[in-house]
């Protein structure tokens, strides 16, 4: 019997610490993505408060904001202006990694981020 509950509350503990552990985006993702036949830096930071996902994106062409962004779990959805375009992000997030999709002119992008030391 004490060994049922012993594991139960294991698995509890566990299950809460995994949340905060995957549900930490906030700061600095940096990766690569293959647009074309050429890899192009991008880099995002995060700030996420009560489900809301803002911040900005940096490529080769700018900076831009986040906006209409949101994250339940482990997915996170936002969009970018990138020269007067909107590109469609949809992402699942890890503790040590962020895998994202980008839909733009038409193309399905992808890319695995991850945090970044540098601000």
């Amino acid at each position: 019997m004490n060994t049922k509950i012993f594991n139960s509350l294991v698995l509890v503990v566990c299950g809460i610490l995994f949340c905060f552990i995957v549900a930490d985006t906030n700061g600095k993702w940096s990766g690569n993505v293959d647009y074309n036949g050429s890899m192009v830096p991008l880099s995002y930071f995060f700030k996420v408060e009560n489900g809301k996902v803002t911040g900005t994106s940096q490529t080769p062409l700018g900076i831009a904001d986040i906006v209409d962004g949101k994250i339940e779990k482990d997915i996170m959805t936002f969009k970018v202006n990138i020269n007067g375009e909107t590109a469609m992000h949809t992402a699942t997030v890890f503790a040590d990694s962020i895998n994202m999709k980008i839909s733009y002119h038409g193309d399905q992008l992808y890319t695995t981020l991850k945090r970044s030391n540098s601000q």
